[in-house]
């Protein structure tokens, strides 16, 4: 899809395309509110100064959209939106060894447990064993500090979905 074409979109359109790339509903709102764009560049500028406008509850409404790292049966069940884009992102998972999975599981429980919310990392050319050490040293942090972590993990993520979305075709 073009930024052109995009900009022409329906309001419920442009949300749908934008809550696959990032799930906060007020983050999705403010940037169709701020269309028409003349380049990815720039909505993606703009994308970064709504992101940093947005609070926790955003937050975390935003990482309740992605399936645990590692989580197989997260990932069947197919987040209907993300669900390519998710699969591809965590494509390393797959080839992980029956070890190193079930340490992703076990931190994602102990890590939720601690948090609150699910381990949110920029997965995309990371091997698994890398997500879990990224996990294990992220586990030892403050809840406020991880959460302004995963905040910035989201917004790398929201990047790259960005990029799909405006190389695709709808």
């Amino acid at each position: 899809m073009s930024i052109q074409e995009f900009n022409q979109l329906p309001e419920k359109e442009a949300l749908d395309a934008l809550f696959a790339c990032c799930g906060s509903t007020i983050w999705a709102e403010n940037l169709v509110e701020k269309r028409l764009f003349t380049s990815l560049d720039e909505l993606k500028e703009i994308s970064d100064i709504l992101w940093d406008q947005t609070i926790e509850n955003d937050w975390m409404e935003a990482f309740s959209h992605h399936p645990k790292i590692g989580d197989v049966k997260s990932l069947e069940k197919k987040f209907t939106s993300t669900a390519t884009w998710a699969s591809g992102e965590q494509a390393s998972v797959s080839q992980a060894s029956t070890e190193v999975i079930e340490k992703l599981a076990k931190g994602n429980t102990a890590y939720e447990e601690k948090f609150g919310f699910i381990f949110i990392v920029c997965a995309t050319g990371k091997s698994a064993p890398e997500m879990l050490e990224i996990l294990e040293a992220r586990l030892s942090h403050e809840k406020e500090r991880e959460l302004q972590i995963a905040a910035n993990e989201q917004n790398k993520i929201t990047h790259l979905r960005l990029d799909k979305l405006f190389s695709s075709i709808m």
